[in-house]
């Protein structure tokens, strides 16, 4: 069953209304008719079992059946904060990782960063990002889309590495520790409810500067290791990713 999200505004006692490109995809795409059923999210707390009575092209009616308990949202909120890779690869992180179940994403700009930023344009790249991030979310079923800032800069990063719970450095070398190892001691932190915060910090193609990998460590972070083979910038994140999630229960873990 389609997902779509739109915004608190648009939840209404009884009905819910659905405009601009979700509108045209229920109607044109789907070919969708009226007692066609959908599930409506506003991202945050409600979620909806809502039947079609009305479509034109730029807004679809629905009336809501049922309310339902939100779902889909990893008790570990992981930030993937990665720098910034050649062409479209940032894309396919965004794309991937969210079905996997990231929470945000925080580009950034390292030492050996190759991508030319252009802050003229970084702006329709990063509404680009959160479309794909908003689709992934809808196609996963999750409940709320994960944020995506615009880029940061190294220094910017590590300024705010305080705000997470734990923060996993990915690096390649062999002082890496166990990322299983790491994450025991969150489990039983936290209360019932409440979620923990992990960032996960991925380089660029030819990897952090040992320069940066102490300054990251001095900062907070944890090197961690993945495997005995050297991921690719862009399998990296959802490597560990998927990691953090079995190992919370998430894919069959603890």
């Amino acid at each position: 069953m389609q997902r779509y999200f739109i915004e608190p505004a648009q939840f209404g006692e009884k009905t819910v209304t659905i405009t601009g490109d979700d509108a045209k995809h229920i109607g044109r795409v789907m070919r969708s008719k009226p007692g066609d059923k959908l599930i409506v999210s506003d991202g945050e707390s409600r979620d909806a079992l809502a039947a079609i009575i009305a479509i034109d092209p730029q807004e679809v009616t629905a009336e809501i059946i049922e309310t339902l308990e939100p779902s889909g949202e990893p008790w570990f909120r992981v930030t993937v904060a990665q720098s910034l890779p050649k062409g479209d690869k940032m894309e396919t992180v965004i794309q991937k990782c969210t079905e996997i179940g990231a929470a945000s994403f925080l580009p950034f700009l390292s030492e050996r960063t190759v991508v030319q930023y252009d802050g003229k344009k970084e702006e329709k790249r990063t509404a680009r990002w959160r479309k794909i991030a908003k689709e992934a979310a809808e196609q996963a079923h999750r409940s709320r889309v994960p944020a995506v800032d615009s880029p940061v800069s190294w220094r910017e990063l590590l300024k705010g590495l305080s705000a997470y719970d734990l923060v996993c450095l990915c690096y390649e070398k062999e002082h890496g520790q166990q990322l299983r190892d790491v994450l025991k001691p969150l489990v039983g932190k936290h209360p019932a409810g409440q979620p923990c915060s992990i960032a996960v910090i991925v380089g660029p193609e030819g990897g952090l500067s040992e320069n940066e990998v102490s300054e990251a460590e001095a900062a907070g972070a944890v090197s961690i290791g993945l495997g005995r083979r050297i991921l690719r910038t862009e399998t990296a994140a959802m490597a560990a990713l998927t990691c953090i999630m079995y190992e919370s229960g998430e894919m069959g873990g603890m």
